[in-house]
């Protein structure tokens, strides 16, 4: 097999494409969850914490030449973002779940298909050398 055809068919299976697909609708996400988070949520939270701007805590730490800064706001800004995230995500998903199991559920409450016309000459066939013996 030449290695075009296997990439080819590498690349070509559901999981990869799937995983794509994943990561770019994730790359698309990230900006939308990044400005829900730094200009609807974050504000409200500070105001009812007396103004405060979370972007901006942090903890300096002296040194002899300049401070270092400890900016723990961004962090917390960051975790808020990944906690929107993964929510959203598990919503997602447990939306699909969801259908996917009324899907099944449909599918075997389904009467099964009448036999074709093969199916019933064949069995017509195995009565008739049945009843012959």
């Amino acid at each position: 097999m030449s290695i075009v055809r296997e990439f080819k068919e590498f690349a070509m299976r559901g999981n990869v494409v799937d995983l794509a697909v994943g990561v770019i609708m994730g790359a698309a996400f990230g900006p939308i969850v990044t400005t829900l988070v730094d200009n609807i949520v974050m504000p409200p939270i500070g105001y009812m914490m007396a103004g405060i701007d979370f972007s901006t805590l942090a903890v300096n730490l002296p040194t002899p030449t300049k401070p270092v800064e400890i900016k723990y706001g961004l962090f917390l800004n960051a975790v808020l973002k990944f906690l929107i995230t993964a929510f959203a995500i598990f919503m997602l998903v447990k939306g699909i779940n969801s259908m996917k199991k009324r899907f099944e559920q449909e599918v075997a409450a389904a009467p099964p298909p009448p036999p074709d016309a093969s199916e019933i000459y064949l069995k017509e066939i195995r009565d008739a050398l049945v009843a012959k013996k």
